[in-house]
């Protein structure tokens, strides 16, 4: 049997409970793992809550990140012992993600865990982690000018890892962030500037000064209409949450007289050649020693706790949940 943290909604609501499943009931897919890690990010969140726009199916068991070892496969790509991370690819959402420990997984989106960062700090990556890669690395394919890049939501865990990799790129940050009193962290993660994100809250005029060579956005809703009017002649906003909304009412001014590019950022559904390519600029990049220090690792037992919290926004940095022995 296979315990795990399993979300079952009712008449009533939702309720996430630690139960017994066998084997079978994990789903389909040609690895069987054991779990060593997962993560706790946002989506999570909402998702042992019942969130519909999250957690499709019921019951689920959310996680949607898994690190562990490879115990069976009918694919000989991958071998038992083999250590593997899975992100994103519908787990956690439309499929058993990595709360269990046990998790079983399709083998088209696998890829080795980076022998420089091991098991742990892929998991305190996460999703957040490599969304904020794929995020930076639109930026960069879109050659943006250069100038200063805003991040958003600055100390959550994608906005602090876009922060790291924006500042190791040579950028000037600017952390736009809700939490003033952070400025130490923010800094030590890179950040030139604080910006409070009330500023950018505010609906305006559909084209203001120029301030942003481009940004990272996970608000959506007023704050990316405000970013987009703000950016400068061929810079560009890579939007990848909507923690603000999913409105979002703008013009088409900022494109056609600035330029501007809306750079929408997937990481569920990346293709194999660019998870490769994410976790490989992460790998290089990323300070490790910084890393380590903006890592919180939890059991799974503790994770409805957080769970709450991270709705709440009263978590920073990234969250490690150790699911195996």
């Amino acid at each position: 049997m296979v315990r795990a943290l399993q979300m079952t909604r009712d008449g009533e609501g939702a309720s996430a409970r630690f139960v017994e499943l066998d084997e079978s009931e994990l789903g389909e897919g040609e690895v069987l793992l054991d779990v060593a890690y997962s993560s706790l990010n946002f989506k999570d969140g909402l998702a042992l809550r019942g969130d519909r726009g999250v957690a499709r199916v019921s019951p689920l068991v959310p996680g949607i990140d898994v690190v562990g070892t490879v115990a069976t496969s009918s694919d000989e790509r991958w071998a038992p012992g083999d250590e593997v991370v899975l992100t994103g690819a519908g787990l956690g959402e439309t499929r058993n993600g990595g709360y269990s420990i046990r998790a079983r997984v399709p083998s088209d989106d696998l890829v080795r865990v980076p022998e420089k960062l091991g098991m742990r700090r892929v998991a305190a990556i996460g999703t957040a982690g490599f969304t904020a890669a794929q995020a930076v690395l639109a930026l960069e394919h879109a050659d943006i000018p250069d100038g200063d890049v805003v991040v958003t939501g600055a100390t959550g865990g994608l906005g602090s890892i876009a922060v790291m990799l924006l500042a190791a790129s040579g950028r000037r940050v600017v952390a736009a962030t809700g939490h003033p009193d952070d400025r130490g962290y923010l800094e030590r993660l890179g950040a030139s500037e604080l910006l409070g994100r009330a500023e950018l809250q505010q609906a305006g005029k559909p084209l203001q000064g120029s301030r942003w060579a481009g940004a990272v956005d996970v608000a959506g809703g007023t704050t990316l209409a405000t970013l987009l009017a703000q950016t400068r002649y061929g810079g560009a906003v890579a939007s990848c949450g909507l923690v603000e909304g999913p409105e979002l009412a703008t013009t088409v001014m900022p494109f056609i007289l600035r330029g501007v590019s809306l750079l929408g950022i997937n990481s569920v559904e990346a293709p194999l050649v660019t998870r490769d390519r994410v976790w490989e600029r992460l790998e290089r990049d990323l300070d490790l020693a910084l890393l380590d220090s903006l890592t919180t690792e939890i059991a799974l037992d503790e994770v409805p706790g957080y769970a709450g919290r991270i709705l709440a926004g009263d978590t920073r940095g990234r969250i490690a949940v150790r699911v195996g022995d």
